[in-house]
């Protein structure tokens, strides 16, 4: 019992532990890195119809929701759901194999 007890606190307190992180976002780790405000991006519809901010460099990916000014979902209808558009993939040299 007390073995299964030490065992779970050292695993919460390595997962919190974990969450603890001085990396810089804001710049594209990979092999050609750079400032995320130089990377191009796409729009991905989801299932929903709404569209989301698309980055691949071939290596890595980012992706956020579209918001408006008020903070709700951008719904444009801009593509069908499920399908990306856009010069999302054209910043980086890496081949994507998918």
């Amino acid at each position: 019992m007390f073995r299964t007890k030490a065992l779970l606190l050292l695993a919460a307190t390595a997962g919190l532990a974990a969450c603890e992180s001085s990396v810089n976002k804001t710049i594209d780790g990979g092999v050609d890195a750079k400032d995320l405000s130089q990377l191009e991006a796409g729009i991905w519809v989801d299932p929903n119809g709404c569209d989301h901010w698309i980055i691949d460099d071939g290596v890595e990916g980012y992706l956020s929701q579209r918001l408006d000014r008020k903070g709700k979902p951008v719904c444009s209808g801009i593509a069908p759901p499920g399908i990306a558009t856009g010069p999302f993939k054209q910043d980086s040299f890496v081949v994507d194999l998918l």
